[in-house]
């Protein structure tokens, strides 16, 4: 019999992969491992001494030779089975997509995390890592400078899966209650930064910086690297229960625009607010209008229990904004919406101010346009 492809041998390898000789610590099942901030933790977890071996989850195989891969849709009762021997699961299988239907998003977001803790509590595994969102602080005038860890989540659901990570929460906080023995730590990134597309990333594709008259913006960001080191931190119960992790400080809107070199456009609550809402409701746009907010409004996190557990940021504020200012060279986006190139020349030359204040136009073409059809 002739010996299999190398491309074979290669994929068995992958889904057989072996705990090190002798390697002590825990076995840790990541979710949605194929891409985005799963694969970057999956490729440090493999690497790690401190850990056993990697469980790889996801509904396509990803590069990771070292980690042991299971194909599947974490919704999928069956992956309880796949759990077993697993000490943690770090879940980061979530959809928060711009482009994606909402109802859609909800519906995976949500039903993934509970089939996960379900899953998790029924193979005996005694920790689940989450990963949300600073964002369920809510971006509000009077937010302490920096917020706690243990501050109200006083976020609603009118930004981009904001409803979705609030109701994450809401299970992570009732998951040990229902199932004891389970603990569940919930890691809150700030504005993160590294190969991701959010509605805060494209703020600065924008021709100029939208400013809210009378708001009091407080940026602060949080690269991908420090998240997936904070994230190891809560798999190996360096730290737990909820932690907020982000670069140290953070920065005033006129640092932005000076770092940044771009300049702002303020525009009264009334007028960015109704606009930003009507281009979304017409479907010309993927951000709501509560998108805006935090970009108004500090949501800014201490930090303090990683802190305190000897985890420091990598990068910095102004790193992180330089980092992300060159990831975005060349995209051109107005009130949340990417731009092609014709369109990108028309939105220079008469700005975002167009987009907002001209909606009623935009509507009017979008209308006719569908009479059309």
């Amino acid at each position: 019999m002739s010996s299999p492809d190398p491309q074979v041998r290669a994929a068995r390898n992958q889904s057989t992969s072996s705990p090190r000789p002798g390697a002590r610590g825990p076995v840790v099942a990541v979710t949605g491992a194929a891409s985005g901030i799963g694969a970057l933790l999956t490729e440090r977890l493999a690497a790690s001494d401190e850990v056993r071996q990697v469980l790889a989850i996801d509904e396509r195989r990803g590069e990771c030779t070292a980690a042991r891969w299971q194909i599947l849709d974490v919704r999928d009762p069956a992956i309880a089975e796949k759990l077993r021997g697993a000490d943690v699961v770090v879940h980061l299988a979530l959809d928060l997509d711009l482009e994606t239907d909402a109802a859609a998003r909800t519906a995976y977001n949500v039903r993934g995390t509970q089939t996960v803790l379900t899953a998790a509590a029924a193979a005996g595994v005694h920790r689940v890592v989450l990963c949300t969102s600073a964002m369920v602080y809510g971006a509000l005038p009077d937010n302490e400078l920096p917020l706690s860890e243990d501050a109200e989540l006083r976020a609603t659901a009118e930004a981009t899966g904001v409803g979705d990570l609030l109701e994450i929460e809401r299970l992570a906080r009732r998951a040990p209650r229902a199932h004891p023995g389970l603990n569940v730590t919930v890691v809150r990134p700030a504005v993160l930064v590294g190969g991701v597309d959010t509605a805060l990333t494209r703020y600065f594709e924008s021709p100029r910086l939208l400013v809210v008259a009378g708001s009091r913006p407080a940026w602060q960001f949080c690269h991908v690297d420090d998240l997936c080191s904070a994230l190891e931190y809560a798999v190996l119960e360096k730290a737990e229960g909820e932690l907020a992790v982000g670069c140290d400080g953070w920065l005033e809107q006129e640092e932005v625009e000076e770092l940044s070199g771009i300049r702002r456009m303020e525009l009264p609550s009334a007028v960015a607010l109704g606009a930003a809402a009507r281009l979304h409701r017409i479907g010309l746009t993927p951000s709501p209008a509560g998108d805006l907010a935090y970009t108004m409004y500090p949501w800014v996190v201490s930090g303090s229990r990683l802190h305190d557990a000897g985890w420091r940021p990598k990068y910095t504020n102004e790193e992180v904004l330089a980092e992300l200012l060159e990831e975005v060279s060349g995209r051109h986006t107005v009130a949340g919406r990417r731009l092609g190139r014709k369109d990108a020349t028309a939105a220079g030359a008469a700005g975002a101010t167009v987009a907002l204040l001209g909606a009623a136009a935009v509507v009017r073409r979008a209308r006719k346009a569908r009479r059309r059809i």
